[in-house]
């Protein structure tokens, strides 16, 4: 009778009783992870750097792109030389090479910019089965995730007839759906991801310096109702219809020579952008019947730069052009503290209530998001390049692309507090 009655508990309680499995980790898929604001899904990040321990380095050419990261692979690109330009794909237990793809592309920037070099800075997409990748040159290919066969390419001023911008291509593509978006051609287009072919071409725009190209990179938002794509040129915010590349509002930025580099954050129907030397500003959206309007519902005179930001809980955080770092109120634009300086540069990625910061020295920089104060957990020196790609994070794993390699490391709670050089390895 005993037996029976357990039979019948394992049968009724059963799955209800059996211990969930963990959720896998989502891909570090395109520029600033999954949801394309620096979130890792999750709550448990540890409150100190102690447990970050160094898996392995394999040594690559220049380049700024991010590293997109799947559960097996880690994708990489680089500049090899002055006129060739190469994708790697790493296996992500020990960082060996799975395959590469070389082809011919270059790329020059002003003498006036030359410091930041002539390399690769497009961060790919990645849609689980093809890695979207941009060159300096204007070209974006579809890259077989398995093999590297190269799919598809879309070279944008040969199909446009415009010229290649001036500093490069430096947006980064953006997959949904069954597109693929692009901010090119000074305009952005919309390709179908299967293909290659445009399916429409919209914003187009001057081809001169200060209006060439982009810097910033799309992001697809829901304003006042409606799914739309929001597009930062180097002069002005756009939403556009995903459907027919329809312009529905557009809200000028002030800027200092088309500096408008970061990619805007959102809470609901407000959106945050700030522009090298001209400020930050909340515009909000919303719609009169079938009229779009856009306001200003606040404006701060401190400026980011590259840097894009973060929101937590109401709260903004942003690295300013002057390296240090502020937080300010979503509501009325009050900037409730300012560190600080942290260099020139910070990539940021959050979970919880913690930022985890890569800046452009090396350094990995954890915070606590409080808004009544600057709370510095830890840092740590993890690159001795200087590391300009964006970090990522996948699980208990951090990815860190500086200006000429990619470093492994595994984040855990506790531990030894093992040397940056300890347990890597060169390829």
């Amino acid at each position: 009778m005993r037996r029976f009655l357990v039979l019948v508990l394992l049968l009724v309680l059963g799955p209800a009783a059996a211990a969930p499995e963990p959720a896998k980790p989502l891909d570090w898929d395109q520029w600033r992870g999954p949801q394309r604001d620096g979130s890792v899904p999750g709550d448990n990040w540890p409150s100190s750097l102690d447990g970050l321990e160094p898996l392995w380095t394999v040594e690559l050419g220049k380049g700024y792109p991010g590293a997109i990261v799947t559960e097996d692979l880690v994708f990489v690109v680089e500049t090899v030389d002055k006129r060739t330009t190469a994708v790697r794909a790493l296996r992500r237990a020990d960082g060996s090479e799975a395959w590469v793809t070389r082809w011919q592309a270059g790329g020059s920037v002003p003498f006036f910019a030359a410091a930041n070099g002539d390399w690769v800075r497009s961060t790919p997409a990645w849609d689980g089965d093809s890695l979207y990748v941009g060159d300096m040159e204007e070209r974006v290919m579809a890259l077989d995730g398995k093999t590297g066969e190269i799919r598809w390419t879309l070279d944008f001023p040969e199909r446009f007839g415009t010229k290649i911008p001036d500093f490069g291509f430096a947006s980064s593509p953006l997959v949904d759906g069954e597109a693929l978006y692009v901010q090119a051609a000074n305009s952005i287009v919309k390709v179908d991801r299967a293909t290659g072919d445009v399916i429409w071409r919209s914003l187009a725009g001057s081809d001169k310096i200060q209006a060439s190209g982009a810097f910033s990179s799309p992001v697809i938002e829901s304003l006042a109702g409606q799914r739309q794509l929001v597009v930062q040129t180097r002069h002005t915010l756009h939403g556009v219809a995903l459907e027919d590349g329809r312009e529905l509002w557009s809200q000028a930025v002030p800027n200092f020579r088309g500096m408008n580099v970061l990619t805007p954050v959102f809470d609901g129907d407000r959106i945050f952008t700030s522009t090298y030397r001209n400020g930050s500003f909340l515009f909000e959206v919303s719609r009169d019947d079938d009229n779009w309007v856009v306001s200003e519902k606040w404006m701060l005179p401190g400026s980011g730069y590259m840097s894009s930001p973060v929101v937590i809980d109401g709260s903004i955080y942003l690295h300013l052009g002057n390296g240090r770092v502020s937080c300010m109120s979503l509501d009325d634009g009050e900037e409730q503290w300012r560190s600080d300086s942290f260099g020139k540069y910070w990539s940021m990625a959050w979970q919880g209530d913690k930022i985890l910061a890569l800046d452009e020295g090396g350094e990995l920089v954890l915070i606590r998001a409080d808004p009544s104060r600057f709370d510095l957990l830890d840092r740590r020196e993890v690159a001795k390049t200087e590391a300009w790609g964006y970090l990522a994070v996948h699980g208990e794993s951090l990815f860190v692309r500086d200006l000429e390699s990619i470093r492994a490391f595994r984040w855990t709670a506790g531990g030894s507090g093992t040397s940056e050089t300890e347990g890597t390895r060169n390829k």
